[in-house]
């Protein structure tokens, strides 16, 4: 029999009463790993009932006792880290090393809850008028709901409840239908780590649930990580009923490679950068604009890329795995041929990949497109796939300009050796989170995760920080001159 993926309710894994199911496939092979419900109306009613009476008892644990459940939590994520690893590469697909630190980079925000004494404290003036003081203090909201995407089943719900109940919230999580099952192992270990009975309830389906988890009157803030389309519809939605929300959606990252960088450090930034992770994570780089003559590296570029292939998850000396279903992989396909179809330079067509025994693989290799200008839809759409586009202008000044005019918000780099040239890129571009000779520049969890314009939606800048934005946006950058040593010894500055 099929394994059934559970509804976690009040303190329970639960059989959904639901008819309607949908198969976990391995997208290696198109076996059916599991079959994951999508739940009543009832079974959501349940789920945020339940999560509002835990609250009534959570909210009023103490807070140092919060933060001993988040140690007892990031001890076992760290003993099982392996574990949920291997379940997380069969059902989403990528390799083991990338599994590994889809689950670390989970694990480093647990960490960081276990800050949260620290971070709730509030502030306190005295003698703000005659006789008069003035305190304020931090308190929790209530029932929040998280919606998670199928690209980082650890890391992304990780983002997401050990925050918001270490703050001393409830959590109703709704992962993706496509890989649920390393999400019932986190839940699991997070009840063996002691959290009461119904602070984190699992709620899995589509739309229909999420828009009634979002409508629900009991639900008052949403955190959602997706595509753009479905994080307008979330931000939409929530904030039309003046409730909270966070919804971080596409990208386009691009990175700059100026004449004076050194060509070695950008070559071997570029193929994990590009194509890793099978290119479906927000944070790859799928634009390179190369100015002046370093157009000619695309040539190098373009020999590492052949190089390396794709492959099964425990296969080590795959660079990547496979695209997460069929339809995405005939809509990357699709993408490609239109490059070609206007006019694009298709140096690395990744079409037709073959990966020996698993024919039924949605297997896409790395590709690499010259020539490649503005009004195209490979340049325009998110892929979300292992493809590049090159593009080549004369200066700074145009690849600035080039990179502000992008929809897109979330990462951008640059590989220079000058420092003037890099503070006048990161204090210039229109992008929240910059990286000088640091090709993904993913903040730690104690940075804000800052993507800009329609790369997010929302009041709040993630991993539950306290500030709000009014009329400002915070900016994360992450520089390292390491590769240059006309800038003196190894030095890596983070500046926020």
């Amino acid at each position: 029999m099929t394994q059934q993926v559970p509804l976690l309710i009040n303190g329970e894994f639960v059989a959904s009463e639901s008819d309607q199911r949908q198969a976990v496939l391995n997208p290696a092979t198109q076996s059916i790993l599991a079959e994951v419900p999508y739940a009543t109306s009832d079974e959501v009613d349940r789920a945020v009932s339940g999560a509002k009476a835990a609250f009534a008892e959570w909210r009023n644990v103490p807070v140092p006792e919060r933060a001993r459940l988040m140690l007892r939590y990031q001890h076992l994520l760290k003993a099982h880290q392996k574990e949920i690893a291997e379940i997380l590469a069969e059902d989403n697909g990528k390799n083991f090393e990338d599994a590994m630190g889809d689950v670390w980079r989970g694990i480093e925000v647990v960490e960081h809850a276990c800050n949260i004494p620290s971070l709730l404290m509030g502030e306190t003036v005295e003698n703000v008028a005659n006789q008069v003081d003035t305190y304020s203090v931090t308190q929790p909201l209530g029932v929040t709901l998280g919606i998670t995407p199928f690209n980082f089943p650890a890391m992304i719900p990780l983002w997401m409840y050990p925050l918001a109940t270490a703050c001393g919230n409830t959590m109703i999580l709704k992962p993706s239908e496509q890989v649920p099952l390393a999400t019932v192992r986190l839940l699991e270990l997070f009840q063996e780590a002691g959290a009461p009975k119904g602070i984190v309830q699992m709620i899995h389906g589509g739309k229909d649930q999420v828009d009634q988890l979002m409508n629900h009157p009991d639900v008052l803030a949403t955190s959602f990580v997706g595509s753009v389309p479905v994080a307008k519809h979330v931000y939409q939605t929530t904030t039309h009923q003046l409730k909270r929300a966070q919804c971080f959606a596409g990208a386009k990252n691009h990175m700059v490679v100026m004449p004076d960088a050194d060509k070695d450090t950008v070559m071997n930034a570029l193929v994990g950068a590009t194509v890793g992770a099978a290119g479906q994570r927000c944070m790859a780089i799928s634009v390179i604009v190369f100015v002046g003559d370093t157009i000619a590296w695309a040539d190098e570029l373009a020999d590492r890329l052949r190089s390396i292939r794709p492959g099964i998850w425990n296969d080590p000396d795959a660079a990547f795995g496979p695209l997460i279903s069929l339809a995405a992989k005939s809509r990357v396909e699709s993408l490609i041929a239109s490059g070609i179809e206007q006019g694009a330079n298709c140096r690395v067509d990744g079409r037709n990949c073959k990966v020996d025994g698993y024919p039924d693989g949605n297997w896409v290799g790395p590709t690499l497109f010259t020539d490649v200008t503005t009004d195209m839809d490979i340049y325009k759409e998110e892929i979300f796939g292992p493809v590049v586009s090159c593009l080549n202008v004369a200066s700074l000044d145009e690849a600035l300009e080039l990179v502000n005019n992008s929809p897109y918000g979330n990462g951008t780099s640059i590989f220079t050796s000058s420092g003037i040239n890099a503070r006048r890129y990161q204090h210039e571009v229109s992008v929240g989170q910059v990286g000088i000779n640091i090709p993904i520049p993913v903040p730690l969890p104690f940075f804000s995760f800052t993507g800009w314009k329609g790369s997010f939606m929302g009041d709040l800048h993630a991993y539950g920080k306290q500030a709000v934005r009014f009329y400002t946006e915070t900016k994360t950058v992450t520089s390292s001159w390491k590769s240059s040593p006309s800038q003196g010894p190894n030095m890596s500055i983070a500046l926020k």
